[in-house]
């Protein structure tokens, strides 16, 4: 088969090559999915730049661990009735040498997902981070019914997505900031009763009018490093963080503000939900998808031989949406 792959961690220029490698075969329980998209996440990047520290954990990586394909064979233990199933895939290449940057991928059954008839295909490659990111930051804790929720980068890959999840699942208000105004026009459209425009506008300020000083009851955070002084000051008394990410690591914590106002910092990465939580996500996207209420905002749509590219691109941070390659 033809893959993309990487030996040595650096510069995606340096180190991402392209070439013919072994057809993978299913192992029992294991289904092999013919890929037609391959996404491309922060994550990623990461992990072929080395900035998680450890080096290489295989002498080999194909890349990405989402992407949307078609069954076309299945190990021992595995029904039959899943050939021809189109899917969509969740950690294909967290913890594995093999992701979805090639065209085809062997992963346990469970990993690979129906995609629900009338979805497009490219869609089912922003599912296994970036929506299922938004959606357990929305679920976690009994759920947002009734809350004020602010959604930090509501016109990101996951920001988009929740902003939408909060929305569906019964939040009473959503705000979200945004640093342009064609990200506001994004944000709004996903269903966000207001939106901050945080390089113009004084966010703590705007978003103690918007609540009528009370602040808000759950905030969603992307980059917990840089906005946690303002996070503290936007949040009412007990209410809760919840952080997926943050480009400062170590970060100090104001301790006397946090307890002192009970406020409550969580903290989750997709790629370790529980049994549990994964099955609660996965459930609850799922009638998101049939019922058709979800807009999936795809930024650039690009092949995969073009891998190199995609992944400056996502580096450079300039993208409002998701990146998915195509598997000719």
């Amino acid at each position: 088969m033809q893959a993309a792959y990487y030996e040595r961690q650096g510069a995606a220029r340096d180190v991402l090559q392209w070439g013919e490698l072994p057809d993978p075969l299913p192992g029992p329980g294991e289904v092999r999915v013919r890929l037609r998209w391959s996404g491309v996440n922060p994550s990623d990047v990461k992990s072929r730049r080395g900035l998680r520290g450890g080096g290489m954990p295989f002498s080999r990586i194909i890349p990405h661990s989402d992407g949307m394909g078609v069954i076309d064979q299945v190990g021992a233990g595995v029904s039959a009735q899943r050939l021809g199933q189109r899917v969509w895939l969740w950690n294909a290449a967290w913890g594995r040498p093999h992701g979805t940057a090639c065209q085809w991928v062997c992963l346990p059954q469970e990993q690979a997902v129906l995609l629900p008839d009338g979805v497009a295909d490219e869609v089912g490659a922003c599912l296994g981070i970036p929506a299922l990111t938004a959606l357990h930051a929305v679920l976690m804790d009994g759920g947002v019914t009734g809350q004020t929720v602010f959604v930090a980068g509501g016109a990101g890959a996951v920001g988009h997505y929740a902003v939408q999840m909060a929305v569906q699942l019964g939040a009473g208000q959503v705000i979200a900031s945004v640093s342009t105004p064609a990200k506001a026009e994004l944000a709004l459209a996903a269903g966000a009763d207001a939106v901050v425009l945080y390089k113009d506008e004084p966010l703590v300020q705007r978003v103690a009018e918007l609540t009528g000083g009370r602040g808000v009851d759950r905030l969603i955070e992307v980059d917990l490093g840089v906005n946690a002084e303002a996070d503290l000051q936007m949040l009412r008394p007990g209410g809760q963080c919840i952080a997926y990410g943050s480009s400062l690591t170590p970060m100090p914590l104001p301790f006397v503000p946090l307890i002192s106002r009970n406020l409550q910092l969580k903290f989750f990465i997709v790629y370790h939900l529980a049994a549990a939580e994964r099955a609660l996500a996965n459930s609850v996207l799922d009638r998101l998808l049939r019922r058709g209420v979800l807009q999936h905002n795809i930024a650039e749509r690009m092949a995969l031989t073009d891998i190199v590219s995609a992944h400056e691109r996502q580096e450079q941070g300039l993208l409002s949406g998701n990146l998915v390659l195509r598997v000719d």
